[in-house]
C-alpha cells in the first residue's frame, strides 16, 4: 500500500514538469490592430506611467521609480550612489 502511494507521488510530481498541450501556442494569438494605446507604462509596476528619464537606455532599467527621484535628481547621479551604497554594504 505505501509502495503504491509513494509510486503515485512520484509521478504527481513529475508531471508538473511536462508540457500542457490545452495551452495555445503563443505565435497562434492575433494581435489586435484596434487597440489604443494610452500612456507608455512602466513594465515593473504596470498601473504606473513610465517616467520620462528612465527610457532603457541604462541596463537593468525596467521603468521602476514609484517615488519619483528621476524627477528631482539626474539618473546618472542615481545610479552612481546606488553602486557606491551596495558596494559599502558588501
Amino acid at each position: 500500500m505505501l509502495r503504491s502511494v509513494l509510486v503515485l507521488a512520484a509521478c504527481a510530481g513529475a508531471s508538473a514538469f511536462t508540457t500542457s498541450a490545452v495551452l495555445p501556442k503563443a505565435g497562434l494569438r492575433k494581435a489586435s490592430s484596434t487597440a489604443v494605446k494610452m500612456q507608455d507604462n512602466s513594465a515593473a509596476v504596470p498601473f504606473l506611467p513610465r517616467p520620462a528619464a528612465l527610457d532603457g537606455s541604462m541596463v537593468g532599467d525596467v521603468g521602476f521609480d514609484p517615488l519619483g527621484f528621476t524627477e528631482k535628481y539626474d539618473i546618472k547621479w542615481l545610479r552612481e550612489a546606488e553602486l557606491k551604497h551596495g558596494r559599502v554594504c558588501m
